[in-house]
Formats: C-alpha cells, structure tokens, sequence
C-alpha cells in the first residue's frame, strides 16, 4: 500500500522502517528542515524494549552511543549532598541521546521510505479509495493509509481527531545548553526550592559543555510556542530570586539558541484511529516526561507495522488489534509521566524532604527501580514475520 507517515522523529522512522520491510510504499513528510537535534536522554527498559531494539538491528549501534546513565545528585545550596540516585534510576538499562536515536532510526529506515523535509500536512479527506492529503507546500497525493507519528501537538491528531485531547499535568519543563563553567562531573546536580527544580549536568560528548534542566509547577501558562523570548522571559521571571547556581543558569538563557520548553502533559485519545488513519507515540498517548514514552513508540510501531501485515492490508481489523493490545500497558507507563513533576518539583519543604528520606532508603529505591521492568512485561511481543509465513 501506499502509506504516509506524519513525523521523523522516533515512532515515524520506527514505522517506516516495519511498513518498507513488509513492502508498502512508505513517506514521511516532517516539518522540520532536516533531522531535529539537542533533546534529552532517552531511556529504554525492559525485555519487550530489547527484543523490538533487536529485531531491529539497531541495538548494537544503540549500545555504541550509549550515554552510561547520569546519576541524579541532590544538593542543598552549599552543594551539600542530600540524596543520590544512581545512573540506573534517570538511564534504566540503556540510555542514548535523543538525537543520536533519531539518527539510528533514519539510517536504518531510509533505504525502506522517501524522506520529505520541510513540510507537514495542511488538510485530509478520507474517502473509500484512500485519502487525499494537501501538503504546507501546496503539493497533494491520495495514499492508502496515514499515520500521525508526529508528537504531543499533532497535525493529523488536530485535523482529524479534534483539538483539547492534551491534559496539562501543573508542571512545565525547561532546557538549554551552555559552557560548563561550574566544574560539572559525571553527576547531575539538582537543587529544589518548593515548586522549583534546577539542575545542571555535563554534556556527554563535550565536558566543555553542560545542559540544564528546569522543572516547576504551575497553572497551565498562555504563550507562544513559536516564541522562545517570551519562553526565556518566562524562566527568569519565574525563578528571579533564588540562588545556588540559578543565576548564572539563567544567564547562559542569553546565548541560548536551542531552548526546550514545553508544559508536563499528557495525550488522552479515546481511540487511536479513524477510519484510514491512525496515531503512534506520542501523537496518540504521549506523556511529555516519566511516561516511557520512547520505548513505547519503538514496540508500538513494531505492533503496528506488524498487525497491518498480519491481517493481510486490511487496515480496519489491525488498527483495532493494534489498539487492544497495546492500549492497558500503553495507560501504565502514561501514568509515571502524572507524578513526574511532582517527584521533581514537590510543591512543600515536607515534600522535598519526604522525598530525599524516602529514596535515600536502599529497599524503596530499589522497588522504584523495578517499575519500568514490570510495566513492560505487560508488552507482548509476537513474532509477526514468523506468523505471516505461517498464514
């Protein structure tokens, strides 16, 4: 079939790689003007993560790139130690940069899908030979099937499934490179007032380099996403007054050309698809931070691809199976991403406090470590070229 994927950046060349590998004529369109970079650290855990990885053939050049994990160490504001959180905890069992999985994917799926950068889709109408698509270029197709793999603010989730499906969750998350002037290590350093998160780690490419991360709680805020002056405004206002090593963060917003900001939230979409189309990752159930959302979209796109195949094209049956069988374990890892904020950010001193006495003990910690092994045993990952062969 002839397929269009909205979105290059994790579930889209994931899909594309599965639908060139079982013969559909695949192509992504992405708004960006080439492959994004900068991006946090992604994670991956548990056995359902691995074997999809290795289905893939993209462990290995995973395992290359991997970053080690970051330990998580929180400070007071004389960088006194109060709690320490291991490598393991932020990285579980494999931990790449978001760009580098991005550059992994792409080169693994573009012999599979023609790429189109520097576009997105303008409107599409569904009809009973396919759908017509219009693009931001003015150029139009009518394909088989499309996909919204295009994240928490998707077009083809907004053009067909309507808009107010993103659940703010009070907190907004912030980021931005910067000179590693304050002697940063192989820990990350976090320090907490009520509310509040700021912290600073080194680049894992360049100890010249540091990136930082701010976390803190708040209304659901009205500005431009389009706008990182109003967003930097927006930092300075919010953490004007407190000290540690917040003031010459916020000092490195000056230079900042790659800032990331963008509110603690989650997709609620009472169906993943309609009609021909269909949403993967984040466009579908996205959870900004906490939610597992990267190994998700990874064995989503592989369920996709391969319920498609096994119904033999037809779109209808393999969206619903799709969908019945990723749909509870998929609400599981969503909910980690609601307590995120809160575990970074708590809103009281008793809270921050409760926090760094609860995980500084040796068996919570390693409980809370369990959980995304547990939450991915609920994955079950068949073997779709092997049931194909069988039909």
């Amino acid at each position: 079939m002839k397929v269009l994927i909205s979105g290059a950046s994790v579930a889209g060349p994931a899909l594309a790689y599965w639908l060139g590998r079982y013969g559909h004529e695949v192509t992504v369109v992405e708004l960006a003007p080439a492959l994004r970079q900068g991006g946090y650290a992604v994670d991956f855990r548990g056995s359902a993560n691995k074997v999809v990885l290795e289905r893939m053939g993209v462990l290995e050049d995973l395992r290359a790139r991997q970053t080690g994990g970051t330990a998580m160490r929180f400070v007071d504001s004389a960088d006194r130690q109060l709690l320490r959180l291991p490598p393991e905890f932020a990285g579980g069992e494999l931990e790449v940069l978001r760009s580098d999985l991005t550059q992994v994917l792409y080169e693994h799926s573009r012999s599979a899908a023609e790429y189109r950068f520097g576009d997105s889709i303008a409107s599409l109408e569904q009809h009973g030979g396919g759908v017509d698509v219009t693009f931001e270029s003015g150029a139009a197709s009518t394909y088989d099937l499309v996909f919204g793999a295009d994240g928490m603010y998707s077009v083809v989730r907004r053009l067909v499934f309507g808009g107010g499906l993103v659940t703010h969750g009070g907190y907004y998350i912030a980021g931005w490179d910067l000179p590693n002037s304050f002697g940063i290590e192989r820990d990350g350093l976090m320090y907490n007032v009520p509310g509040r998160l700021a912290s600073v780690g080194m680049d894992h490419r360049d100890p010249a380099k540091a990136g930082t991360m701010f976390v803190f709680a708040s209304p659901e805020l009205t500005y431009d996403r389009r706008n990182p002056q109003q967003q930097k405004d927006i930092l300075r206002s919010t953490y004007a007054g407190i000290g540690w090593k917040v003031p010459a963060l916020l000092d490195g917003l000056d230079d900042c050309t790659d800032l990331y900001f963008d509110s603690i939230s989650r997709v609620d979409v009472d169906r993943w698809s309609d009609g021909r189309v269909a949403l993967v990752g984040d466009a579908g159930y996205g959870a900004t931070v906490g939610g597992m959302g990267t190994g998700t979209a990874i064995v989503a796109a592989y369920v996709l691809a391969g319920e498609l195949e096994a119904a033999g094209g037809s779109y209808a049956a393999a969206f619903a199976a799709y969908e019945s069988q990723l749909r509870k374990p998929v609400r599981a890892c969503q909910s980690g991403g609601g307590r995120t904020g809160k575990f970074l950010a708590p809103k009281t001193r008793f809270g921050i406090a409760a926090r760094n006495r609860l995980l500084g003990t040796p068996f919570l910690l390693n409980q809370m470590l369990r959980v995304g092994e547990k939450v991915s045993s609920d994955f079950v990952i068949r073997d779709y070229e092997v049931a194909a062969q069988r039909q």
